[in-house]
């Protein structure tokens, strides 16, 4: 289920999540020393990152990881790594460990799926704390409408944890969490802007259905999602 978040613009959602994601990581250092925040890539989130890194926290104690990267090297211009590297990894959190997702110095050619999946799982931990970002057609994660990996992907039964999956919508082949990765994180945040990702949201929450893959995470007993939304 979720809790609903509106502000103005961009600039004030943006504090407002990083205010939120900055308390939450918190209470998991002062539960058990150490926590893991799970961010996503795009564009969209760059202010976010760069309000988070100017964070007062225990940033040696935190590790940062993808929710889902594209399977491509981490120089590339579409790399989810290089993103978070540039505008999260610095100021304060240029101490957080970086837990990866696709290995350092890869070509395009040595990063098959199977292979990246592997690499992703070896180095995973458990987040504390995970944000998520909805595309328009209702995607959040990799979790893609229409991707014939979809179903083992929100598979909480036989939960793989992280997967490979073909978006129909969006360039590169992808790495994922799953659905129950995604349940099993306590702290769950979902930041969307603008009208158009309104209208698209508004259908992912009336019910679950996978026409609209984020409608899985706002209707779903065992996640407490906060979102945070801007005009």
């Amino acid at each position: 289920m979720f809790v609903w978040h509106e502000q103005e613009n961009a600039a004030t959602v943006a504090q407002a999540l990083a205010d939120a994601v900055a308390a939450a990581l918190q209470a998991a250092l002062n539960e058990k020393g150490h926590a893991v925040l799970a961010v996503s890539g795009g564009r969209s989130p760059i202010a976010f990152f760069e309000a988070l890194s100017q964070k007062d926290l225990n940033w040696q104690n935190v590790g940062i990881t993808l929710v889902d990267e594209r399977i491509v090297p981490t120089t590339h211009a579409d790399s989810n790594t290089g993103l978070v590297r540039e505008y999260l990894l610095k100021n304060n959190a240029a101490v957080a460990t970086w837990i990866p997702v696709v290995e350092d110095g890869k070509s395009e050619t040595e990063l098959q799926p199977e292979v990246v999946v592997t690499y992703a799982l070896k180095h995973y931990k458990q987040p504390d704390v995970l944000v998520l970002g909805m595309g328009t057609d209702g995607h959040t994660a990799s979790l893609f409408p229409q991707a014939p990996q979809l179903q083992v992907a929100i598979n909480e039964a036989d939960d793989p944890t992280l997967i490979h999956t073909t978006p129909d919508t969006a360039p590169h082949e992808r790495v994922s969490m799953t659905l129950g990765a995604i349940a099993k994180t306590p702290n769950v945040f979902l930041a969307i802007q603008g009208a158009e990702k309104k209208a698209v949201f508004d259908k992912a929450a009336a019910s679950a259905d996978t026409e609209y893959p984020t409608s899985l995470i706002l209707n779903h007993q065992g996640i407490n999602c906060h979102v945070y939304y801007a005009h």
